[in-house]
């Protein structure tokens, strides 16, 4: 009882002092095109009363003091347009760092102290004015059923669909392309390994890597890319860091749903600063204390280290690196439906790493970009009979392989006038080895005993090494006072590897678009591109039974995107998009054993490609989004996205059937509210069409399961049906307590708080005995070899998956 009480009063106490607390934000604020510092730039808390704020210094750089909570604040110069950011947290631990970029106005002046309203919400550019969006941290870190993993956040975007594991799965799959279409990148180096147990040559994961405590805000572009991006499809995803703070040392540490965060960040000398943190996951404990039988188990390291030689020159250094086990055991509690899946559990060893560094100058008519960075996956797979891990006879697959980048990336960006061009080159050395051993798995025979599907190489070893290379220009101008722009741009990419690798038309990619301004609120837009992707390294490492590379004379997969839509801003603090969209695919990897396309195969974790291909698919993607944002106003925010998206691909009869990624129909809904004394309320709905899937060729199971352990797919029937629809409602509700010099936040986070079964594909197995010892059957007997005397299940590994979580985040 007095424990009781003495937190009680803690609690009244804490809730009744944070208002006294004051806080730090941060920060330089800069010409958004040319990267100039700003002198005397207005730094402006809107909703302070009287208003609060500061000047930017000779170095560009503001210090501003507020009292601890939800801020938006915005910047105003003479000559140059409003910007405004939106729900900055205000804490007493740690200082915010917030930079501002903000236009050159092309019409008379702003004044500089009245608060004029501004239409900063908006995210588009003259070279991708459509199909982008823009998340900030608080958004991210506060998102329910988040769990501070920023994957599982953009799921609420536009256009963002789901697979039917999604409750264990970070594939992100943008307007119907597969996972392997993104690329990432952050503080302009691209991270080809975002997720913890990777789907090597897929993209996917269980959970993301990345630290959200590192991000500053996340821009997400689903077409019109800029030229100097290569090798995507579907999206690209920008992740912008802040730089560690050059007043103190500070950190945090977090406790979440599955992993225990901690972060560091502070100066090293006068100007430069870094950022630290290390995760480790705590699952692999609590699982084992319950008796579940999963056991996953992971590392993840960050680091940015800046160090400023003047305003105008920055060398920037990051790093992250994850290392991943994972495998599962049967204990006393597993369930007869979930030991059949256990069974089948791979056991994953993974570990990879990335680092670079950056070189950005700014000279006397643009910004010079050098990026020099090397990234590496090492992943060990293995898969067991009845998953006796520990027999080595019971061994069914080994896959040992390892992708190696070295990358060299130079951008130049010039200014003339109201003309922007950008011209650079990238090049690659790539190494990928694989030590691959099928064991036991034979052909598929169908009912009369005869060869369904031949025999895949079942052993083999390659080492590969090669260069990739390309070149762009992008140009761009704006006429009218900036309300009509227009942006022109190419690329080619090039590889020392495949047949026509060197063939520079071959992924030569043009893109166009324009964008007019009606008024300050309408916008409208389209564009048209043609992107170009090479095939994964597990495709194009592959050897055949006589040991030759037999996938070199893959093709760069092409995909043409043309979008239109408009954009609305009613209010500075509200944004509203319409886009219609439509992709056509071209030499998409379809497989010679089955004559099926890749992206009908859906993924797992493990690897996808890993066999002969040939580069004949067909593809096509369409559809509409709309998408409403409200930035914080009067402590409320949120956002809605509806997409209609029909994806379809084709293997080599060229007839176009529904993809693996054909979702239809997704509803996304995220709202949050602010209360006072530290509260905060947060809940997200999610809606999602099922995907197609091929059904069970159940007579063929029955006769191949005991040889290869796993059902037998009907490809006559190719994604002929559907799985239901997927819904998740996810509630969080946070309580920050302010002390000097440190933050306490309390958070309840629920996951699928309507208890709702997601899916899976069905499953073929043969009945085990109660006590998981064997088989059942009909006689009695040892099951036959034809499995004429099982009994057969099938399973739709379906399972409600409800994850109560109470966390905290500590920062000092």
């Amino acid at each position: 009882m007095r424990l009781l009480s003495f937190l009680l009063l803690t609690l009244f106490v804490a809730t009744n002092v944070s208002a006294q607390k004051q806080g730090l934000v941060q920060g330089t604020v800069r010409d958004k095109a040319t990267q100039e510092i700003l002198i005397g730039v207005n730094i402006i808390a809107l909703n302070t009363q009287p208003l609060l704020g500061a000047q930017t210094d000779l170095d560009g750089n503001y210090t501003l003091s507020l009292p601890v909570g939800s801020y938006n604040l915005q910047a105003s110069y003479i000559g140059y347009k409003t910007e405004a950011k939106y729900n900055i947290e205000i804490t007493s631990g740690n200082i915010t760092m917030l930079n501002f970029e903000i236009d050159q106005a092309t019409t008379g002046l702003l004044d500089t102290v009245k608060i004029t309203a501004n239409r900063s919400i908006r995210v588009s550019t003259v070279e991708s004015p459509n199909s982008l969006q823009r998340l900030g941290v608080q958004e991210i870190k506060t998102a329910p059923g988040g769990n501070f993993d920023v994957f599982r956040v953009v799921q609420s975007l536009p256009g963002i669909g789901t697979t039917p594991n999604s409750s264990n799965r970070n594939d992100i799959i943008v307007r119907g392309g597969a996972p392997s279409e993104n690329i990432y990148f952050i503080d302009g180096i691209e991270i080809p390994t975002i997720n913890h147990f990777a789907t090597q040559g897929a993209g996917g994961g269980s959970n993301g890597i990345l630290n959200v405590s590192f991000i500053e805000e996340l821009t997400l572009n689903s077409s019109a890319f800029d030229a100097q991006y290569d090798n995507s499809l579907s999206s690209i995803f920008q992740f912008k860091q802040r730089n560690g703070n050059n007043k103190r040392l500070q950190g945090n540490i977090r406790l979440g749903s599955s992993e225990l965060a901690a972060t560091l960040d502070g100066p090293i000398s006068k100007k430069t600063t870094f950022l630290a943190s290390a995760r480790r996951s705590y699952l692999q404990y609590l699982f084992k204390a319950i008796d579940l039988a999963i056991r996953p188990n992971y590392w993840d390291f960050q680091y940015k280290v800046t160090h400023q030689f003047n305003p105008k020159t920055s060398l920037t250094f990051i790093g992250l690196g994850a290392i991943d086990n994972f495998y599962s055991e049967l204990t006393a509690n597993t369930s007869a439906n979930n030991a059949y899946i256990i069974k089948q559990t791979p056991v994953i060893d993974q570990w990879n790493y990335a680092i670079g560094t950056a070189f950005k100058h700014i000279h006397k008519k643009g910004i010079l970009n050098i990026a020099l960075s090397r990234n590496m996956q090492n992943n060990l797979f293995r898969r067991y009979e009845d998953g006796l891990r520990n027999d080595p006879t019971k061994q069914l697959l080994r896959s040992q392989s390892q992708e190696i980048e070295n990358k060299l990336r130079i951008t130049n960006k010039q200014f003339f006038g109201g003309t922007t061009l950008t011209y650079g080159v990238s090049a690659q050395y790539v190494k990928y080895n694989n030590d691959f051993d099928l064991i036991l798995t034979k052909e598929i025979r169908d009912t009369t005993g005869n060869v369904q599907v031949p025999l895949l190489q079942s052993k083999f070893t390659t080492d590969i090494k090669f260069f990739r290379y390309g070149g762009f220009a992008q140009i761009s101008h704006t006429f009218f006072n900036d309300k009509l722009g227009v942006s022109a741009g190419i690329r080619t990419d090039m590889n020392s590897f495949t047949k026509r690798g060197n063939n520079a038309l071959d992924a030569l990619s043009p893109r166009a678009a324009i964008t007019y301004q009606i008024n300050e609120k309408w916008k409208i837009n389209a564009s048209v591109g043609l992107y170009a992707k090479l095939p994964s390294y597990t495709i194009l490492g592959y050897r055949n039974q006589d040991n030759q590379l037999s996938n070199q004379d893959a093709r760069y997969i092409t995909n043409t995107h043309y979008v239109t839509g408009f954009e609305y801003i009613p209010r500075e603090s509200t944004r509203i998009t319409a886009e219609a969209f439509y992709k056509t695919y071209k030499y998409y990897p379809v497989t010679t054993r089955e004559g099926i396309s890749l992206g009908n195969l859906g993924s797992d974790f493990g690897f996808i490609g890993n066999e002969d291909i040939n580069s004949t698919g067909l593809g096509l993607a369409q559809g509409i989004e709309i998408f409403v944002q409200q930035k914080l106003i009067k402590n409320f925010f949120g956002f809605v996205s509806y997409t209609y998206v029909v994806s379809k691909l084709s293997g080599n009869d060229a007839r176009l059937i529904p993809s693996a990624w054909d979702n239809r129909h997704l509803l996304s809904a995220t709202l949050g509210k602010k209360f006072k004394r530290g509260w905060e309320l947060g809940a997200r709905y999610r809606l999602a069409g099922g995907v197609p899937y091929t059904p069970l060729d159940t007579a063929a199971s029955r006769i191949n399961y005991v040889t290869n352990g796993v059902g037998v797919l009907d490809f006559n029937r190719i994604n002929s049906a559907r799985l239901p629809l997927f819904q998740q409602l996810d509630f969080r509700v946070d309580k920050k307590f302010y002390f000097k010099r440190l933050t306490f936040d309390l958070f309840f986070d629920l996951t699928n708080a309507l208890f709702q079964k997601n899916v899976g594909y069905p499953s073929y197995v043969f009945k085990r005995k109660d006590d998981n010892s064997g088989f059942e059957t009909t006689d009695g007997a040892p099951v036959l070899p034809d499995g004429s005397n099982a009994i057969p299940v099938v399973l739709d590994q379906g399972d409600v998956v409800f994850i109560p979580t109470i966390g905290f985040a500590i920062e000092f």
